[in-house]
């Protein structure tokens, strides 16, 4: 980003490069962006450069098909109007109960290594919390995660609509003991009577 702005304007890939951390602003988008088509369209393009064509194929993107997100729990990082990561927390049935299920969090790859993912992280799980959520679940990268206090689920536990190593599958309880009374499967709410 800032090598592509240097050979159009150096001034702006200076002023960028000069605000640092400070330059980044993070918004709740509320319900009726998240809707709109720039937002989605933003949002999708951003997946695409991160994750490409085969993220469709993936768990976790069947379980939120169809699911539009939680909107006072997922959140967008910008650079002045660009879009540079996001976040989406999509509830779940995990056992018969309901959850959250974090993901994707995705950062502009020109953007990687500056702390977005992880401003984007802290503020979903203070949200989750503040509202009264116990449970957050994700498939990723546990060494990533577990700087903010995921770890691996216990095999054969909770089980998934597709495949997923195992390794990859992470809780956080947001209410201390939560996991113990939670066994069976995860499925979409687009399939539940109280979605």
């Amino acid at each position: 980003f800032l090598c592509k702005w240097r050979l159009k304007c150096r001034a702006v890939a200076d002023s960028l490069e000069e605000a640092g951390e400070a330059l980044f602003a993070f918004t709740r988008l509320p319900l009726s962006q998240w809707k709109s088509a720039r937002t989605t369209n933003a949002i999708e393009r951003l997946h695409e450069r991160a994750f490409g064509p085969g993220r469709f194929a993936r768990t976790a993107f069947r379980l939120r098909e169809g699911v539009p997100p939680d909107h006072a729990l997922s959140f967008a990082a910008h650079v002045g109007t660009f879009l540079v990561g996001s976040v989406k927390v999509t509830t779940v049935l995990a056992g018969g109960h309901k959850a959250l299920m974090l993901g994707p969090l995705t950062v502009d790859p020109a953007f990687e290594g500056r702390g977005i993912g992880a401003a984007l992280m802290n503020r979903s799980i203070e949200a989750a919390r503040e509202t009264g959520h116990d449970l957050i679940m994700l498939i990723g990268d546990a060494p990533y995660y577990a700087r903010f206090g995921f770890k691996v689920l216990p095999p054969g536990q909770l089980v998934l609509p597709g495949p997923v190593d195992p390794a990859r599958f992470l809780a956080l309880e947001l209410v201390e003991g939560v996991l113990k009374q939670r066994s069976g499967a995860v499925t979409s709410m687009r399939f539940s009577s109280d979605a």
